[in-house]
């Protein structure tokens, strides 16, 4: 097992989920419930899940295309996130403060 791979992994999925939509639907399950070990292991499983599908699209991509092209693809693909988040991320309070 390549474990600098693991934990270069676990780190960019870890900080990358903090404050995750997902995770603010788990705060919120769980607190309105009496099992939050199903809330648990139900948004675990789930996320599980989603990067099992994101490692075997990402495999069969690779097989499919070069490794350095699915890199770039990935790459600019964040590229965009982060200017959109960048760029238009507040206009949701603008929206919010003129139909007050």
């Amino acid at each position: 097992m390549d474990w600098k791979l693991l934990g270069i992994t676990f780190v960019t999925v870890f900080l990358s989920e903090l404050g995750d939509k997902s995770q603010l639907a788990a705060i919120a399950l769980s607190g309105g419930c009496k099992s939050p070990r199903a809330v648990f292991f139900g948004t675990a499983s789930a996320l599980v899940l989603t990067s099992l599908l994101g490692v075997l699209a990402g495999a069969g991509a690779a097989q499919l295309l070069p490794v350095k092209f699915v890199k770039a693809i990935a790459a600019v693909g964040f590229a965009v996130l982060a200017i959109r988040l960048l760029c238009f991320g507040d206009n949701s309070q603008e929206t919010e403060e003129t139909t007050i």
